[in-house]
């Protein structure tokens, strides 16, 4: 159900150099979410795309973090990558089990496929039968979004089959991606968008290997993300986006610099819904202030 409400988080809640520039020094890992939560009220989980996590640590993740906050999950790579939908319902089954877990704090789950060559799929047809014979069976009470890489299938039609299922086209700010903002056609397939500020990794890693500052100026780029998000709002579309430290160099930072070009333009305050703050210490600023 659409309520024009923004989400703001981090792809994952930890980073090296994440100590000092966000965290404070000395605070323990096992309080990193509960402290993350102080801050965000969502966050994208990147770590269950490498393997579904066991039950224990989704009861850990669910006890630190406050009732209203937000998990999007990654689907196992075991789905998207290795056996792209066919004999999965084991694997799929499993995950939607353990996620299940988290409850109302369970937001979109995310489909990130990897680039297909014509080995695997011709063109983008057998693909999309194989995902529209996935996308029938898939739980009516739960969010949906998939991410491609081939930026050749992506388009009106696409879109379209998407818009069927109420799933959503996630949108990529990524380097060697087409702009989602000037896509010919509706990016937004769901009562949901789901936007990923990604960049460039190649060029980003060559010059930082530690995540504690921003390296790499996006203002006109997150301007133009404003514009769009405002624009969804508009339309009671909730917005689930998150920052990547690729982005800029450090993800809590592109949040603030979003939160700041927002209130620039006059936007209505974002509602956030955190955790109770603790005192700020000197190497961290409030994102939201």
């Amino acid at each position: 159900m659409a309520d024009g409400r923004i989400h703001l988080g981090t792809s994952s809640f930890t980073a090296t150099g994440w100590e000092g520039s966000f965290y404070p020094r000395g605070l323990k890992s096992a309080d990193y979410l509960s402290y993350y939560a102080e801050h965000f009220d969502s966050v994208e989980v990147d770590s269950t795309f490498y393997a579904c996590p066991s039950e224990k640590t989704v009861r850990r993740w669910n006890a630190r973090t406050p009732e209203n906050f937000i998990f999007c999950v990654k689907v196992p790579q075991t789905i998207t990558h290795e056996k792209v939908l066919i004999d999965c319902d084991a694997e799929w089954e499993e995950f939607l089990d353990t996620m299940g877990i988290l409850q109302q704090k369970l937001g979109p789950i995310v489909f990130q496929f990897p680039f297909f060559s014509r080995s695997l799929f011709r063109d983008r047809e057998p693909f999309l039968q194989r995902l529209v014979s996935f996308l029938e069976r898939l739980p009516k009470d739960l969010k949906f979004a998939i991410e491609l890489r081939n930026k050749d299938w992506l388009d009106g039609d696409l879109a379209s089959v998407l818009a069927q299922f109420g799933v959503a086209l996630v949108l990529q700010d990524r380097s060697w991606m087409a702009d989602p903002l000037t896509f010919k056609f509706d990016p937004i397939t769901a009562g949901f968008t789901y936007i990923r500020w990604l960049g460039n990794r190649k060029e980003i890693e060559a010059m930082v290997q530690t995540w504690e500052k921003v390296v790499v100026d996006r203002d006109e780029e997150l301007t133009s993300w404003v514009d769009f998000v405002f624009r969804a709002i508009e339309q009671g579309k909730a917005v689930y986006a998150y920052a990547n430290n690729h982005y800029q160099g450090h993800g809590p930072a592109t949040i603030r610099k979003f939160v700041e070009l927002w209130r620039g333009k006059g936007f209505p305050e974002i509602e956030r819904k955190v955790a109770t703050k603790r005192p700020i210490v000197d190497v961290q600023q409030h994102l939201f202030e």
